[in-house]
């Protein structure tokens, strides 16, 4: 999982209010190059999509996003989910996705959570909320006591075009989560066509030398 994370470098974070919108969804991020994705469990629309997705699209490396507790984890997992991140670090949560083999990312922003997490055998985190929790520079920070450990970061929270070359930079970062490429009115509204074309300038801003 964290190879095809690493190989795209962007994990589009996305919030569907209806489940008519989970196929036409994937079919412009696959248009744009992209076959990795998270669906947040924000809305009540979320397993539906990902079940749809799952079904359809067994290409796409798909994710749940925003597992607050036990039972969604286990909702998103039977729905097809492979991965799950959460904004925060919740033993719990983590256990249930243990449980059920589900790849887990919780979300950090302090070196103590970094530690809890790594002690949770998570070394693959989420840095949220990245830009007020420092961004780069408290990414740099962590890099002194924690790289070594082999703990890779996906920065979501602030991350937009204009900054993920500055997040991917990071030897820590394994890729960045972003939601502009797939904003919740464009899915809304059905623009597949822009949100393929965002998503090609994203995957080619951090595929840029």
């Amino acid at each position: 999982m964290l190879e095809r994370i690493v190989r795209k470098r962007i994990v589009p974070v996305v919030v569907v209010d209806d489940a008519e919108s989970a196929a036409p969804l994937a079919e412009a991020l696959l248009a744009g190059g992209l076959d990795v994705m998270e669906i947040t469990f924000r809305t009540p629309a979320a397993a539906a999509a990902i079940s749809r997705i799952a079904a359809g699209y067994p290409e796409i490396l798909l994710g749940a996003g925003t597992l607050l507790d036990p039972a969604q984890v286990q909702r998103a997992s039977d729905a097809g989910a492979v991965f799950g991140l959460a904004p925060g670090l919740n033993p719990r949560v983590v256990g249930a996705a243990a449980a059920c083999g589900m790849h887990f990312a919780p979300g950090v922003m302090t070196p103590s959570e970094v530690e809890q997490a790594l002690d949770l055998g998570c070394k693959l985190l989420k840095f949220f909320p990245a830009g007020v929790a420092g961004g780069v520079a408290m990414l740099k920070a962590l890099a002194g006591p924690y790289a070594h450990t082999g703990v890779r970061f996906i920065p979501t929270g602030g991350v937009t075009a204009g900054n993920l070359r500055d997040y991917l930079g990071l030897p820590l970062v394994a890729a960045i989560g972003g939601s502009w490429m797939v904003e919740r009115a464009l899915v809304a509204a059905g623009r597949w066509g822009e949100i393929t074309r965002l998503t090609r300038e994203a995957l080619a801003a951090a595929e840029a030398p």
